[in-house]
């Protein structure tokens, strides 16, 4: 969205707020998925210690990473996969070019990678004169919508099926009026058909990277990466530094956690391993560094490297249900993004970590463990110190806080109030007062308690 780069989290989710039934709809759709989410759980009795497994793995491998990914790269190498190293979104994308240049590709398939919209490497390559056509079903959704995904797993969950029939009427010539799912998702197919058979490179995510074989593991349920790796001539996967697990036995762990956290499924319905190229054929991996060291050398921040991205955290999230994807205008939405984004730009994310009401409830769902409502807390302690606050709100808590630590202003400020609620509402209640758009101002007291219990402290004694 172009108001993305110009608007902060308040106003575009006042933007996605005035439909007021899509709001509806968003919130209920993500609940029942964070509903299917816990009856998978609780049908593990061992879910509690699966996940302080993972968390440990992950604690292990942040704790040694340069080591693992030594280790990863020396084994994906000796498989026959050619391993390059970027610093940033920069250098990504522009090693992604560089391959297709190589072989003078000008057509791309892509299956689903947060990594990539991080990178914005689909409006780099259209720049280059590259086209590329995202494969996953959500992803292409908003594609030909020209909209970035919304989240992490479902990225077209803003969207009602009659708005994707509009969509696919448009760009792939169905019916007009259409929005049976089925027949929605036929059209789909046909049209990615072609794409797979004719695309000769196809790049992928990693949802996980073992460094004592040199595998990566892609987890799809549409089966479109597979797709895409398996007949392209050349296979680009672009992975995160913090995706690697030690050993190939810790896998059992993770993608038994995966897909219960992020749609209640029991297992993901591919989970393809790739070790080795084909013949005829070359695998690339790209590893990305991107702020993710930074973040590692952030000591109260570090475990959000741990993310799985099942987006749990964003299907039980009161604000990212009723505020939408897109008001994060970052590439990872709701709480897990809130507290990766200002690690890359702390001054164009400082509103996001005040996107929360810090209910802890992101923090119970998290398959690793990863303490998201205290990360969100502590960036806003950062965030104010490093002055990215806004200056009004930063006023305000300043004369709070004088108020507060004085009994005698508190006492005025106290009085004060109840003489304007009493006899100047309009002071309050007016639409310079963001709290009054959706909240009725309550009656003022009489007394205030210390009054009252003053009062009531004298009756006894007397």
């Amino acid at each position: 969205m172009s108001t993305a780069t110009t608007k902060d989290h308040p106003h575009l989710a006042a933007e996605f707020n005035r439909d007021e039934p899509r709001v509806n709809w968003h919130d209920e759709t993500l609940w029942w998925v964070r509903a299917k989410r816990d009856i998978a759980a609780h049908k593990l009795p061992e879910w509690e210690l699966l996940r302080e497994t993972a968390s440990q793995i992950k604690f292990n491998v942040l704790s040694n990473l340069s080591a693992y990914l030594e280790q990863f790269e020396a084994n994906a190498t000796k498989n026959g996969i050619i391993v390059h190293w970027a610093a940033d979104a920069t250098e990504h994308n522009q090693i992604v070019h560089s391959l297709l240049e190589q072989k003078g590709i000008t057509k791309m398939v892509k299956s689903k990678s947060m990594l990539t919209e991080e990178c914005h490497l689909n409006e780099y390559l259209k720049e280059q004169g590259i086209d590329v056509i995202d494969s996953d079903l959500g992803e292409r959704i908003v594609q030909l919508a020209n909209e970035p995904p919304s989240h992490i797993v479902l990225p077209c969950i803003h969207k009602k099926k009659e708005e994707i029939g509009d969509i696919f009427h448009e760009h792939l010539g169905s019916a007009k009026g259409e929005s049976d799912p089925k027949i929605l998702t036929e059209t789909a197919r046909q049209h990615l058909r072609e794409v797979f058979l004719t695309r000769r490179a196809a790049l992928t995510g990693v949802n996980f990277a073992v460094a004592d074989t040199g595998e990566f593991v892609i987890c799809t349920n549409e089966g479109n990466a597979d797709m895409g790796a398996h007949l392209a001539e050349i296979h680009i996967a672009s992975m995160g530094i913090e995706k690697l697990i030690p050993e190939r036995k810790h896998l059992g762990v993770f993608l038994r956690l995966l897909t219960r956290s992020a749609t209640g499924q029991p297992i993901t319905t591919y989970s393809s391993h790739f070790s080795k190229p084909q013949e005829d054929t070359e695998i690339h991996i790209v590893i990305v560094d991107n702020g993710r060291s930074i973040q590692l050398g952030r000591e109260d921040f570090r475990n959000s490297l741990k993310c799985i991205r099942c987006g749990a955290c964003m299907n039980t999230c009161p604000v990212y249900r009723k505020s939408g994807g897109h008001s994060y205008h970052t590439a990872v939405a709701g709480p897990i993004g809130s507290i990766l984004a200002p690690n890359l730009d702390m001054k164009k994310y400082a509103d996001l970590p005040f996107a929360s009401t810090l209910c802890g409830s992101c923090s119970n769902v998290c398959p690793v463990k990863i303490d998201i409502h205290d990360q969100l807390y502590k960036w806003r302690q950062v965030i104010v110190k490093e002055g990215y606050s806004p200056k009004a709100k930063t006023m305000a808590m300043k004369a709070m806080a004088l108020t507060l630590a004085s009994p005698t202003l508190y006492r005025m400020g106290g009085k004060t109030g109840r003489l304007v609620f009493k006899y100047a509402p309009f002071a309050v209640n007016n639409k310079l007062n963001p709290w009054y758009n959706q909240r009725e101002m309550p009656k003022a007291p009489d007394e205030s308690f210390g009054e009252w219990y003053a009062k009531r402290k004298g009756a006894k004694n007397s």
